[in-house]
């Protein structure tokens, strides 16, 4: 089954254009559960709330604002955010090409794979050739959805792989973490020891042979539950309710009245 496109557009350097799509790399597979009110198994809803007025506040009454103190605010309005996005683009455009090993994992942030357009196949497959025998990756400046992502274009598998990275101003510094070094006595002997400990565990990487633990004991638990419990079901008046933002507000001040009885 073929992957659905996020995005298409061209990969550009110098004179070479090369048609793409941008496909999701990761498929989450976390195990997420609603919140449901123990009463009557309604589902909940988060919404906004205003705590000196004490009610459920309408998306029309909603704007944004960026906090510079205690209780201060600069107000953003959406055509303000608008006039400082960066405009929608089609290309890739690679600034540079570097050594794949000079870019830290610590700046990876989420990856997508790249797969040829029509009548690109054959740039395509050049380009991962090259760029695998030279060990190689694309620096790049590419704007999907409302932001400009710094992204490294890499090799994997037979694939070309997009990574968006975090610019240097998010990655907290190394000398941040690790106190001062002091010298002691021991020092080599102890290197020596942990050396030979690290060769004795030395394995190549294999990411079959690490598996969620976790989420396969709650899938065997859900099971078993399945097996003996009759699922809990919501108040059909739920549904009812879901018929736009300005009723889900109605509806959750009218909770609110009847919880303080206020009529």
């Amino acid at each position: 089954m073929a992957l659905q496109s996020i995005w298409t557009g061209t990969i550009t350097f110098s004179l070479v254009a090369i048609p793409v799509r941008l496909v999701k790399a990761v498929r989450p597979d976390r195990i997420s559960f609603r919140m449901l009110h123990a009463k009557d198994y309604s589902p909940l809803i988060r919404a906004f709330y205003c705590p000196d007025e004490d009610r459920m506040v309408p998306p029309g009454e909603i704007v944004r604002g960026y906090e510079v103190g205690p209780e201060q605010y600069i107000e953003v309005t959406e055509d303000e955010l608008d006039s400082v996005s960066p405009e929608r683009s089609r290309t890739i455009e690679i600034m540079d090409f570097v050594d794949v090993s000079d870019v830290d994992p610590l700046y990876y942030d989420r990856p997508y794979y790249l797969a040829p357009g029509r009548g690109g196949e054959k740039a395509y497959g050049l380009l991962v050739q090259v760029m695998l025998r030279t060990n190689r990756g694309g620096i790049a400046k590419f704007v999907l959805g409302e932001r400009e992502h710094l992204v490294l274009l890499r090799v994997s598998g037979a694939a070309l792989s997009l990574v968006t990275l975090h610019y240097s101003d998010e990655v907290v510094p190394a000398a941040e973490t690790v106190p001062e070094e002091k010298e002691e006595g021991g020092v080599e002997e102890e290197k020596d020891r942990m050396a030979r400990t690290i060769r004795r565990m030395e394995a190549r990487f294999d990411p079959a042979r690490y598996r969620d633990d976790r989420r396969r004991k709650i899938m065997a638990l859900l099971g078993r539950k399945e097996e003996v419990e009759a699922p809990v079901e919501a108040p059909t008046s739920f549904e009812d309710t879901q018929e736009g933002p300005g009723d889900l507000v109605a509806v959750l001040q009218e909770s609110v009245r009847k919880l303080k009885g206020v009529r």
